[in-house]
């Protein structure tokens, strides 16, 4: 295992692409051991996206001292925030702090070009979301607080069959550069 001295977080390269879905699948499996298998089980990102959002440079990677990625971020731009579509942590490198490092690097992107906040959404009920992004510094948004974006990000969560009595979505502020 590595040590996190020797991680480093850098921009996606498209090679990488489908070993950003590895990730994304591992880091589910916990998933299964609360009880959701169907979270544990739903495909990755489609390689469209993560390949638009590359594009456009909004997919970093945390890698190791081989220069391989260990965890990644995806972000898109919803109601001039920056959104973080998808961070994911490959179990073997979880609870060390790589998934608040690559937050605070993505809310360093997001202040060089003075966007206000970070913003996701997330599971209420499970420790590793919205109990963590709590810690990471996000607030959950009442539904008096949504903007129009985060509404709709919601409202296609719920159409995709999760519940949206165990979804928040979340706000970071972010400082300025």
């Amino acid at each position: 295992m590595e040590s996190a001295a020797v991680e480093r977080i850098r921009t996606a390269k498209a090679d990488e692409l489908a070993d950003l879905q590895r990730i994304e699948v591992a880091s589910g499996a916990p998933f299964r051991d609360i009880g959701m298998v169907e979270i544990a089980d739903a495909p990755p990102l489609a390689l469209e996206v993560f390949a638009a959002c590359q594009r456009a440079g909004r997919v970093w990677v945390v890698v190791d001292a081989g220069d391989r990625p260990i965890a990644f971020a995806v972000a898109d731009l919803v109601d001039d925030c920056v959104h973080v579509q998808q961070i994911s942590v490959h179990p073997d490198h979880a609870r060390r702090g790589v998934g608040r490092r690559l937050l605070d690097h993505v809310a360093g992107w997001a202040a060089a070009r003075k966007l206000p906040a970070l913003t996701l959404t997330t599971f209420r009920s499970v420790p590793w979301n919205a109990p963590y992004y709590a810690r990471c510094g996000f607030v959950a948004l009442s539904s008096a607080d949504l903007t129009a974006g985060l509404a709709e990000v919601l409202a296609a969560e719920a159409a995709m069959g999760l519940d949206p009595a165990d979804r928040v979505a979340m706000r970071r502020p972010v400082l300025a550069a």
